[in-house]
């Protein structure tokens, strides 16, 4: 996918959202199995605007993402937003092949979620840009637990962009010895969902052109490209802009 040519909606024209880290993202789940439930082909995805794909044709304002996966180690989001302040669904979302999903508590668990994403990542980011979007939205960073040890996270924002309200993904880690067990999509899924009980209209990010699992983990749970920033990486690399709309 070296050379993607987007055929980009251009809801949004500015580049206005490279503020504080809007080119964290980065999909750290790499090697898709191709075995897996995911789609070979992003090209054979059964998306347009204000769809979601939804096995082999596209379904409208869909409250949550229903899947309907063939395997069992991908889950339906079971967070919402309005619920994370219960203890219930802090001490543990659900548990899915032995890895449990969680809501962020409190700062102990910023040194796990630092060590994920700083791993893997071609930039540099220091605690501040974590606190910025973790204390500002606590309820859209979600941990993968597996016993004591966490083995993912993701990061993400919600506010309002022009007359829509907005979510984003800024950053998603999988520990590379629990890659290819849907960790990746099960978090993204319940970071969607508590957006959607939120309010969100619609969800983007960014990833590296050259990032071939996550374009294909992002585009099989919905995600279409929406536009391509050139040179957005400190490392030269060109970003593609992904967007999923729920209105």
């Amino acid at each position: 996918m070296a050379d993607v040519q987007l055929q980009s909606h251009e809801l949004d024209t500015r580049e206005d959202d490279k503020k504080v880290v809007s080119g964290v993202n980065h999909v750290i789940e790499s090697n898709v199995d191709s075995n897996t439930d995911l789609i070979a082909d992003v090209n054979l995805l059964s998306i347009s605007e204000n769809n979601v794909y939804s096995g082999d044709v596209a379904q409208n304002n869909l409250p949550c993402f229903n899947l309907t996966p063939s395997s069992s180690s991908q889950c339906k989001p079971s967070c919402s937003s309005n619920a994370v302040n219960n203890t219930k669904f802090t001490e543990g979302l659900q548990q899915i092949d032995g890895v449990q999903y969680v809501c962020y508590k409190n700062e102990q668990q910023m040194k796990d979620i630092m060590r994920l994403i700083q791993k893997d990542l071609s930039e540099p980011y220091s605690i501040y840009t974590y606190r910025y979007f973790i204390h500002n939205w606590p309820k859209l960073c979600f941990l993968a637990v597996d016993v004591d040890k966490s083995v993912g996270a993701i990061v993400c924002k919600l506010d309002a962009h022009r007359k829509v309200r907005r979510g984003y993904i800024a950053m998603l880690a999988v520990d590379e010895n629990y890659r290819k067990q849907h960790i990746g999509s099960n978090l993204v899924l319940n970071a969607i969902e508590a957006m959607v009980n939120d309010g969100a209209d619609e969800v983007v990010l960014e990833t590296e052109i050259t990032n071939k699992p996550a374009l294909k983990l992002y585009e099989n749970l919905g995600f279409v490209r929406d536009k391509r920033l050139f040179c957005y990486y400190l490392n030269g690399v060109d970003a593609l802009r992904l967007k999923l709309w729920l209105r």
